[in-house]
């Protein structure tokens, strides 16, 4: 047992944060941010001890996401909408690196449309939309994964933008959630993937314009895969191309073939 293994899990909220300062009914809705929002049902609904931070893209040039942040983060929730072009490619390019290291990313929304989640998924990302108030139902077409544990099928979102096929993204590892909307469209809700040591989930409930990060359920299914996502006490390591002789594994210390494969000498 190592040390991180009693260490809360470390959770940073990333959001965009532009709706908060223009828009008067975001304002009302969401009086602490959409991001305060989210880390609250975090909070409340999270099993086990948890930090959590607020980063936002104003919060410098690297968004408030240094190599300092990111290396003592676990899990990064990340939600985008207006200003994906505002995000610097050299922190897209930091995150995707800790992600390929083993850090948990959760997607959220308008989210399939930044920079991070396009370059992890290699595809467009589009799909067919529509603000009109909507009722979602989000059901579990997976009930033994772990991120829909507690989670009612379906959750019933009262009004929520329409999200609907097709959603050009790779073969989802796994689908947890697909929703329903009162329009008659369908949508892969509730996706995950690997990329390196890294685990993915995008959930797409969460517009701007409606309560949806203060409903109980959406709150379970974020604290859910925020657990699923945390790498825990494995080391994070970038995967890295190394020549090996035959037997090496036989010969060399555990701590050798790291060294070997960062372009470290051993101690």
């Amino acid at each position: 047992m190592t040390d991180t293994a009693a260490r809360p899990t470390r959770v940073v909220v990333w959001m965009e944060g532009r709706h908060e300062q223009i828009d008067e009914k975001v304002q009302r809705l969401y009086p602490d941010g959409m991001a305060g929002a989210i880390a609250a049902g975090l909070r409340e609904q999270f099993e086990g001890p948890l930090e959590v931070r607020i980063a936002l893209l104003d919060d410098g040039p690297d968004h408030g996401l240094s190599e300092e942040v990111l290396a003592a983060t676990d899990v990064l929730l990340w939600w985008g909408h207006k200003a994906h072009g505002e995000v610097s490619d050299e922190v897209v390019a930091r995150v995707q690196s800790h992600v390929l290291s083993g850090l948990g990313l959760l997607v959220l929304h308008s989210g399939h449309w930044s920079k991070i989640f396009r370059t992890l998924m290699g595809t467009s990302c589009t799909l067919k939309w529509r603000n009109e108030a909507d009722r979602e139902l989000v059901w579990t077409v997976a009930p033994s994964h772990p991120i829909a544990q507690g989670v009612p099928s379906p959750i019933v979102i009262p009004e929520q933008e329409m999200y609907g096929e097709f959603f050009d993204i790779p073969v989802p590892d796994e689908v947890v959630f697909i929703s329903s909307f009162s329009g008659g469209e369908v949508f892969r809700s509730g996706v995950t993937f690997t990329r390196g040591l890294g685990r993915i989930f995008y959930f797409s409930p969460g517009d701007q314009d409606y309560p949806v990060y203060f409903h109980e359920d959406v709150r379970r299914v974020l604290a859910n895969a925020v657990a699923w996502a945390s790498p825990g006490d494995r080391e994070r390591e970038h995967p890295s191309l190394a020549r090996f002789d035959s037997g090496w594994f036989e010969t060399e210390s555990e701590q050798s073939v790291k060294a070997r494969g960062s372009g470290r000498t051993p101690e």
